[in-house]
């Protein structure tokens, strides 16, 4: 796609090691920024950075020491970033009855509070250099109502307002921050884990398109926000999810 503006920018993406993040990190590449990313899986991470020339910092989001130090070590190495893109979650099952404190409490760390600390970290960097974008990754299954999901459908909804508030405390300094927020996504992890011909036939029903996302058009509406095309674009909710909502 076009995204003017990109090549040479300094991008930073959570979760880029698979999925819609490993497509975000390729689509970032390929348009010539200077792409870096966090990852908690080691191997794969290496292996898109082999493919893609990326920078890649392995980091577990949970720990926001971890997180800073790494956001740092990524600033030396491609320069502060002027794009962030927040995407790293992960949509574990569970029921209600079973959730402890601490379970909550992990999945708030893991969907939510690295997004807040992430644009902690790198706005200073973005006022500096006169502005920036800031990409949040929401999800569509709290609006869906998605079983077996209420924590981590708390957390997305939590990604929302995030974006709404930053946008209003970072626009000043021409910082932009807008969400996306994702239907179903046929990345490996759901297929391998969840799809059956039943829910796509279900899924199919509620879409407006019979097509079936996938991780890269996530990666188009990323680049899109990220770029100057969007440069009037801000407290935005861009939805990408063939008209199933």
């Amino acid at each position: 796609m076009s995204a003017p503006g990109l090549e040479g920018r300094s991008v930073l993406v959570s979760g880029g090691a698979s999925g819609i993040g490993g497509a975000i990190v390729r689509a970032f590449a390929a348009a010539g920024a200077r792409t870096g990313f966090l990852d908690l899986d080691r191997e794969a991470g290496a292996a898109m950075a082999a493919e893609t020339g990326a920078a890649f910092e392995p980091c577990d989001l949970r720990d926001i020491g971890a997180l800073r130090a790494a956001v740092a070590r990524l600033a030396e190495r491609c320069g502060p970033a002027t794009v962030l893109v927040n995407n790293a979650a992960r949509d574990d099952r569970h029921d209600w009855r079973d959730v402890a404190p601490d379970d909550w409490d992990e999945r708030m760390a893991t969907n939510l509070r690295h997004q807040f600390f992430a644009i902690q970290a790198v706005a200073p960097g973005m006022i500096a250099a006169g502005g920036g974008s800031i990409v949040n990754m929401g999800s569509g299954s709290w609006l869906q109502g998605t079983p077996q999901l209420p924590v981590y459908g708390t957390a997305k909804a939590g990604v929302q307002g995030l974006t709404r508030m930053m946008a209003r405390e970072l626009g000043p300094h021409r910082i932009r921050v807008n969400v996306v927020i994702p239907g179903w996504v046929m990345t490996e992890r759901q297929q391998e884990l969840w799809v059956t011909p039943e829910k796509l036939d279900g899924l199919r029903a509620r879409q407006c398109l019979p097509d079936l996302l996938q991780a890269g058009d996530l990666a188009d509406a990323v680049l899109f926000l990220a770029s100057d095309a969007a440069k009037m674009i801000t407290a935005a909710e861009l939805v990408v999810d063939a008209g199933a909502l």
